[in-house]
């Protein structure tokens, strides 16, 4: 998972993801990995208000939230789930 911490988003919200670690339950601590990204590229759209963005696997958040990354984390891990 991957936390832009560029400036617009920084600003918007990513600095209180920066923390998510410390919010994930014990079921996934071990199993999400958490890098900050300078720009994830999407701003360069003109959708700063949609920040801060966050990607998830391959899928991009807007308006992420410790809870909707965790939320998100959990349908990704049930969908690989039911994969192969």
């Amino acid at each position: 998972m991957t936390i832009c911490v560029g400036t617009t988003c920084y600003l918007l919200g990513a600095a209180d993801l920066q923390d998510l670690e410390n919010f994930l339950p014990a079921d996934l601590k071990e199993n999400v990995e958490i890098i900050g990204s300078h720009c994830l590229g999407v701003c360069k759209d003109n959708q700063y208000g949609a920040a801060p963005f966050v990607k998830v696997d391959d899928e991009m958040m807007s308006n992420a939230t410790v809870s909707s990354i965790i939320e998100k984390i959990y349908e990704h891990r049930k969908g690989s789930s039911h994969a192969g």
